[in-house]
């Protein structure tokens, strides 16, 4: 797929009307997810009997449970090139080259999209990190992209970084028909201005797609003053905990690559579990989910819901 096709691909999933769908067999949900324990280390060795599992609150009957490490991977890779992230983004395309050299095996894929006024499709799906590093190279800074780094400046366009869009299309546009496990990595300042979808939006099709969210909070200090414009990564955290991933912050004491790396570990270090809904209602509605360690020191990271088939 070209980029103009996918632009217009694109354009077009954004005004439609998403019809729900479905990413569970009819009779059979199935869960990714990690453990920690109280340190934060990660857990590998965990076995059935030591979690339960509840929708809307009442107990499940769990059907399967494996470790899942090498289910194929597919990881899409969302960069925000706004005026904000100038300083940043040679530093982004290093870390992001080294993570994919590290992080695909034979059989996972990846794709890469930048985001600044607009989404692009610098690299679609594919097995090659030496193709990713070429899509990769080609990333700069959206200079129309507005940034609200100058309170003087009212724009003309509104639409300045499509943060929420970026993650819908991806979420459907590329990941929802693939198998396995899927993953958007996200860097970014957290900054939104004009996306045509909302936050909760981004956060279904990512849900819809099974996708796991980690978002990367990376903040060039010389353009936020004081954080005089409010930059959260509340949003980030938001995103990122609803779909069963994590939140990361670039700082002094964590580089670029070290979270790359921690993410790398995350997903290698996964189990998977499937139950079948004690509710029969077959309504396309949200259903929230959440698995208990019976080891109270143990937490689990996974996704907060899902949503039911349709009949």
């Amino acid at each position: 797929m070209t980029r103009r096709e996918w632009l217009a691909l694109s354009a077009s999933a954004l005004s439609a009307q998403q019809e729900p769908t479905i990413r569970v067999d009819v009779d059979l949900v199935s869960v990714l997810f990690s453990a920690r324990d109280k340190r934060g280390g990660l857990i590998s060795t965990l076995t059935q009997a030591d979690v339960e599992v509840f929708e809307d609150g009442k107990p499940q009957q769990i059907r399967s449970f494996v470790r899942e490490s090498d289910l194929p991977l597919t990881v899409g890779l969302l960069v925000d090139v706004s005026r904000s992230q100038e300083n940043l983004i040679e530093t982004e395309k290093r870390a992001a080259m080294a993570f994919f050299r590290t992080v695909l095996k034979q059989r996972d894929m990846a794709f890469v999209i930048s985001f600044g006024s607009e989404a692009e499709l610098i690299q679609d799906l594919t097995s090659s990190p030496r193709i990713l590093e070429t899509g990769l190279q080609t990333l700069k800074v959206d200079g129309s992209a507005y940034s609200a780094i100058n309170p003087g400046t009212i724009p003309s366009n509104p639409r300045g970084t499509i943060l929420y869009d970026s993650i819908f299309l991806a979420a459907e546009d590329k990941l929802k028909g693939e198998v396995g496990r899927k993953v958007i990595v996200l860097i970014t300042d957290g900054m939104d201005q004009g996306s045509r979808k909302t936050l909760p939006q981004a956060i279904e099709a990512a849900h819809r797609a099974d996708a796991i969210i980690y978002s990367v909070y990376y903040v060039d200090p010389t353009v936020y003053h004081f954080h005089m414009y409010g930059v959260t990564d509340s949003y980030l955290k938001k995103i990122s905990e609803e779909t069963g991933g994590r939140l990361f912050r670039v700082d002094r004491k964590l580089t670029l690559d070290q979270i790359f790396r921690q993410i790398e570990e995350e997903m290698r270090t996964q189990f998977a579990l499937s139950y079948s809904s004690s509710n029969p209602a077959r309504d396309g509605g949200f259903r929230k989910l959440e698995i208990r360690p019976r080891n109270k020191e143990l937490r689990i990271q996974a996704r907060k819901g899902y949503y039911a088939n349709k009949s």
